[in-house]
């Protein structure tokens, strides 16, 4: 049975070509990084510390738009793993997180197989910085609102 309602076509959804895409990007990652020790979010989690350097749970968790709890457990890998540190600020309720030597070893490693991404999207350097602006703009756009929305309800 075809749905009858307009706009509601699977296809036609924003959201779940997001989905399919992000689902495309994080199976194309995801050998070259289990080959190195890491999933796609502790991943990115290095990424943010490779750039940023030492950071706090709490601002790694704004930084990669996640909830602190959500962080807990990539660092408890990371650091079993050997990728990095923790340590309790001057505050104790904050916890640091930093790189080790091998963490940062890893950065060479881990730019390979982004390279190895970015060659299979197919989309020169233009387009591609051009999608992933338009994709930050509409993640900005949609924080906004619901942001916006939560302080009317309060």
């Amino acid at each position: 049975m075809a749905s009858q309602t307009p706009g509601l076509l699977l296809n036609d959804q924003l959201c779940f070509a997001l989905y399919a895409a992000t689902n495309a990007v994080v199976r194309a990652y995801r050998p070259m990084l289990a080959e190195l020790g890491l999933t796609y979010p502790q991943y990115l989690l290095m990424l943010a510390l490779w750039q940023d350097g030492s950071g706090s749970v709490h601002a790694l968790a704004e930084r990669l738009r996640l909830g602190p709890n959500a962080i807990t457990p990539l660092v408890d890998r990371l650091e079993a793993a050997g990728f990095v540190t923790r340590a309790r600020g001057t505050d104790r309720r904050v916890v640091l997180v930093a790189l080790t030597k091998t963490g940062i070893g890893l950065e060479a490693k881990v730019s390979v197989a982004q390279q190895s991404v970015v060659c299979r999207v197919g989309l020169a350097d233009r387009d591609l910085a051009a999608l992933r602006k338009e994709l930050q703009d509409l993640t900005d756009r949609l924080t906004a609102t619901g942001e916006a929305r939560e302080n009317e309800a309060t």
